[in-house]
């Protein structure tokens, strides 16, 4: 970063030559407490509000008012069809062709639904390979499939461990691919890891997988909005991934679903069904022969809320007009402006252990200076008004979210730091 220096000038100077400055405009802060404004790096667990998400909330609930059941058919945009406005969008993020995936149910529902179809374990193989420090909803999908299918946690889940360095090796993968592919069934793995940051290579990961001849599915939980992908060039057999993180479509709001084409043309026999992944045009004949709906649209099994969609709609136009790439630049930059600021003022008290090679929008913070308690830190940062987030043992989570997040905003946190750690050293 040319002419770096510690000042706010210097960030507003980087502001001034942002491109996607404009886009702050369009989303709510939180409220501004004690004379402070929010300083908001919370993007990897909740996003922030789009100001327009109101307005397709309230589309939905007029026509609801207005039409009754006619709401399906007759609506502005007719609720029969309402998840597809999400298609287009999902799949320019993530890399697919459109009938590679759908907006439906919650992320570990989908996970399970998925690992349904793609966890079909025989007497010799039959093992499931995670990461070691997997976030803990996917360890327990997994140790329940296992558990469903007759099969003990400790003799068949695998764990990829990371090296004294905390990070994950594709290299490890490969060794334990090589020495029990013949026992593996299934490799469930994040996009990006959520406790330290780290942007998993995906590509490698599934050419590995596949070489080794088993099935590969995708966390996309902390990737979608954050990174790009090319899911249906990377070949991951399937993916699944929230909304309501970088994506900013509110809390609980409808996940999505990955699977790759070359799975789409069965009959649907190897998967579980519902009404809404009947073809759409013989749906309503009541008929007792499943009739598999178009691409993925066939692993759908109810018909979706229409207001927990109606959220991810608006943020995906937002995406759309600014662009992925140009989102990726800016993060790229801000999170490298962030690390100089921590060790330029922060020597010896703050550890980054995201790799810097290997980054998304979050850096994870370690106070290293033992006079101090890295949780009081955290607390005294959220007395200054600044939402990050605290993730057991010792991590201070901070993302900057280039839709929203400023440059000043990262300097004023590093102000803030500065603060916390004088109070809690005094």
């Amino acid at each position: 970063m040319k002419n770096f220096e510690v000042s706010r000038k210097y960030a507003q100077s980087l502001d001034n030559k942002d491109k996607l400055a404009s886009f702050r405009e369009k989303f709510n802060f939180p409220k501004p407490r004690d004379g402070r404004n929010n300083i908001y790096l919370c993007g990897n667990s909740l996003g922030l509000q789009p100001k327009i998400a109101v307005n397709f909330v309230k589309d939905i609930l007029t026509d609801w008012a207005d039409l009754g059941v006619e709401g399906h058919t007759k609506g502005r945009s007719p609720w029969l069809s309402y998840h597809r406005l999400a298609t287009k969008g999902f799949a320019s993020l993530v890399g697919a062709n459109e009938r590679e995936v759908v907006a439906m149910n919650t992320l570990t529902v989908n996970l399970h639904i998925l690992m349904a179809s793609f966890y079909r374990p025989t007497s010799k193989k039959n093992k499931i390979v995670i990461e070691s420090t997997a976030f803990p909803s996917d360890y327990y999908a997994v140790t329940s499939q296992l558990q469903l299918h007759g099969y003990k946690p400790n003799e068949c889940l695998i764990e990829w461990k990371p090296r004294l360095d905390k990070l994950l090796h594709i290299d490890d993968l490969e060794q334990i691919l090589e020495d029990q592919g013949h026992e593996i069934a299934l490799v469930l793995l994040p996009g990006v890891q959520y406790y330290n940051g780290q942007v998993l290579d995906m590509e490698a990961a599934c050419r590995a997988v596949q070489n080794a001849g088993c099935l590969i599915g995708l966390d996309l939980a902390h990737a979608i909005g954050n990174v790009p992908m090319q899911l249906h060039d990377w070949g991951p057999d399937f993916a699944a991934w929230c909304t309501y993180k970088y994506l900013n479509a509110g809390p609980g709001a409808v996940a999505g679903a990955f699977v790759h084409s070359r799975h789409l043309d069965g009959d649907g026999s190897q998967q579980l069904t519902g009404w809404w992944g009947n073809e759409e045009k013989t749906r309503f004949q009541m008929a007792r022969t499943f009739e598999p709906a178009n691409g993925v649209e066939r692993w759908q099994l109810s018909n979706p809320p229409i207001l927990a969609i109606a959220p991810i709609i608006a943020s995906l136009n937002i995406f759309e007009e600014a662009g992925m790439e140009a989102l990726r630049e800016k993060s790229l930059s801000q999170t490298s402006y962030l690390k100089l600021l921590l060790d330029s003022c922060f020597e010896g008290q703050v550890e980054t252990i995201t790799p810097t090679s290997r980054r998304g929008c979050q850096l994870s913070l370690v106070i290293t200076d033992n006079k101090l308690n890295g949780h009081d830190v955290f607390k005294a940062l959220a007395e200054q008004h600044v939402t990050a987030d605290w993730r057991e043992p010792n991590v201070i989570r901070v993302a900057p979210a280039p839709l929203y997040n400023s440059y000043e905003d990262i300097y004023e946190f590093s102000l803030r730091l500065g603060t916390a750690i004088n109070t809690k050293q005094a």
